[in-house]
């Protein structure tokens, strides 16, 4: 069903519900009933750019329901008159509120700190797609100013290889060194140590990260997938002439 069929059906419930004040008992039920493993208890629910139904965040997740919880909405809200999808912004906005809350401590961080914008990208050492973007692309970002702040994001469970050596290079005393030697294909010194990378994989589970590089610019816009250097810079805004930076 395309965004746009969906945007009119919320409208449709909108005109038949009442501006009655939400049933927050009636939605968890019926948000437990059709999501029976979601943590219900930790939904925010608030009112939506559309009178009669209201917005629930769950993690990073936005959903639309009717105030007794009878109807819920899985689909992205278009203003028409704005061109925008509103959907869309606050999974931006809710993405970039979370990723301020992780201490640059749990990452690899790389660029100046004075730096023009900043992405957050969760990354596999032993991902084609991430190796690509650490030895072609971070020196030019870093180059133009932006900061690269790395969450190690192994796609493979504890005591895998790729797992072991996401672990290896959080335990090395030079991390960004270990990294770069990592995305190079270069040996990694095997070691253990105290690391992070079971908390990024549940933070990468609460904004959805399915695939690496999952790159997220500061103001919370997911990118799709790997993107070069070029275009990266020309989404922030950066190193052409007449643009602005953040």
């Amino acid at each position: 069903m395309s965004r746009f069929l969906i945007a009119a059906f919320a409208l449709v419930f909108a005109a038949a519900t009442s501006a009655a004040e939400p049933d927050e008992g009636a939605i968890k039920a019926g948000l437990a009933r059709i999501l029976p493993e979601a943590p219900i208890k930790n939904i925010k629910l608030r009112p939506s750019p559309v009178p009669g139904l209201y917005e629930i965040e769950l993690d990073a997740t936005v959903f639309y329901v009717t105030a007794d919880g009878k109807h819920i909405l899985a689909g992205d809200l278009l203003d028409t008159e704005k061109r925008a999808n509103l959907t869309d912004l606050r999974r931006q906005a809710i993405s970039a509120k979370v990723l301020e809350g992780v201490p640059e401590g749990k990452m690899i961080v790389m660029g100046p700190k004075d730096a023009k914008r900043t992405i957050t990208v969760f990354t596999d050492v032993d991902c084609g797609y991430c190796r690509q973007l650490q030895t072609r692309d971070v020196p030019e970002l870093v180059k133009q100013g932006v900061r690269v702040r790395y969450l190690l994001y192994p796609r493979t469970p504890p005591g895998t290889e790729s797992y072991d050596r996401s672990i290896a290079v959080w335990c090395s005393p030079n991390r960004v060194k270990a990294v770069e030697d990592g995305m190079a294909g270069k040996p990694i010194a095997m070691k253990t140590c105290p690391h992070p990378i079971a908390e990024v994989q549940a933070l990468g589970e609460k904004l959805g990260v399915n695939g690496t590089p999952a790159i997220f610019l500061d103001n919370g816009q997911r990118l799709p997938g790997y993107v070069p250097a070029e275009q990266m810079l020309s989404m922030l805004g950066i190193g052409k002439p007449g643009t602005t930076t953040r």
